[in-house]
């Protein structure tokens, strides 16, 4: 698959937006997809394409000059586990190493929270070197666990 990884950019919102509403098990309370939609236009984000169509996006927020986290990450289902997510990663690591930025990282529902989905972001988040510090038991409200 020829994937095409262009940013950072801002102003990205109307090609988030429309990712995040096909994730709903990840994306389903509106109050938060349209903040991070809103996001999506003032932090930096890269976008993949393939055959002109994005198919994904990776949002950045730097906390200070050594450190950033993966603000929101999404992918359009009939492009999971084909290296979307990877080569999102591996461009946004690749700028963030340019602004100095020492330290990435991503917060997720923790184990605490079992979630047939979540297990799918940990495990990729895993595989390219991500590991658990710490899990904040009410980071997204009490019925949410992340880490």
């Amino acid at each position: 698959m020829s994937l095409s990884i262009e940013g950072p950019f801002l102003g990205q919102a109307a090609h988030c937006e429309s990712i995040l509403r096909s994730l709903p098990s990840w994306f389903g309370i509106e109050s938060s997809l349209v903040q991070y939609v809103k996001d999506a236009d003032v932090l930096p984000t890269f976008t993949c394409r393939h055959s002109e169509q994005v198919v994904g996006f990776l949002t950045i927020r730097k906390h200070n000059r050594f450190a950033a986290e993966i603000h929101v990450v999404g992918v359009l289902p009939n492009h999971h586990r084909q290296g979307v997510g990877k080569s999102l990663l591996a461009r946004a690591e690749e700028w963030l190493r340019s602004e100095g930025i020492e330290y990435l990282q991503v917060k997720t529902l923790g184990l605490a929270r079992p979630d047939v989905n979540y297990e799918k972001s940990r495990r990729f988040y895993e595989a390219v070197g991500f590991r658990p510090l710490e899990e904040f038991p009410t980071l997204w409200g009490k019925h949410y666990r992340a880490c």
